[in-house]
């Protein structure tokens, strides 16, 4: 009995290790074929609910990326970072917040969101299972360092066959759940680096502040 009771052992924890090296090989690759990308362009839709507070908002975002520059539009909000300052532009206040770009913390870069599982997160293989009939690896996501995480779950959803992100889901500690569901990615086209420049001339009426 002692012996068949170390046998199962083992097999569960190789069996876990399996499954947490499955998902890191399908991670590395989408990593790779995102990162090799000279530029990109994403639009997603983006649900967010939280049935405490009653939050319930569903917007459309858009991000055109070329390094470590971006600009991307959510809902009424922009970002524009030109990879040294980031500016969140806010429309409903009329406001520009300036700061140091700190790629750490910018939860709304449209690249750090295509490859958010790179750093501080561990991974665990889930199940294949489909969306709109293609199938897709389902990869959980957990923080390192529980304490300092707005997150206890992140859940992605792969492309088997064409190696895509299609869907992430982000679950918050305190009840919000961010769904992020990719609708179109076109990579590789030309983007103007004055897309990334951000125009006071533009925006007269806004207050800038700085961080």
């Amino acid at each position: 009995m002692r012996l068949l009771f170390s046998f199962l052992i083992v097999f569960l924890f190789a069996n876990l290790y399996a499954q947490d090296t499955k998902s890191q090989a399908i991670l590395d690759k989408l990593s790779l074929k995102i990162n090799n990308y000279k530029t990109f362009y994403v639009e997603f839709s983006a649900l967010i609910k939280n049935t405490s507070t009653g939050q319930n908002d569903n917007t459309i975002g858009k991000g055109w990326v070329k390094g470590d520059k971006y600009f991307a539009t959510y809902g009424d909000n922009s970002i524009i970072s030109n990879g040294l300052k980031t500016w969140n532009i806010a429309k409903d206040d009329k406001s520009v917040y300036e700061s140091d770009s700190d790629n750490s913390e910018e939860s709304l870069n449209p690249k750090k969101i295509m490859t958010l599982w790179e750093t501080g997160f561990k991974n665990k293989y889930e199940k294949e299972s489909k969306i709109n009939a293609e199938i897709v690896h389902i990869i959980n996501l957990y923080p390192k360092d529980v304490a300092k995480s707005d997150y206890h779950t992140i859940v992605l959803y792969i492309s088997k066959t064409k190696n895509d992100l299609k869907k992430a889901i982000m679950k918050l500690k305190d009840g919000t759940i961010m769904t992020y569901t990719v609708v179109k990615l076109t990579p590789n086209l030309v983007i103007d680096d004055a897309k990334f420049i951000f125009d006071k001339k533009k925006f007269p009426d806004y207050a800038i502040i700085k961080d």
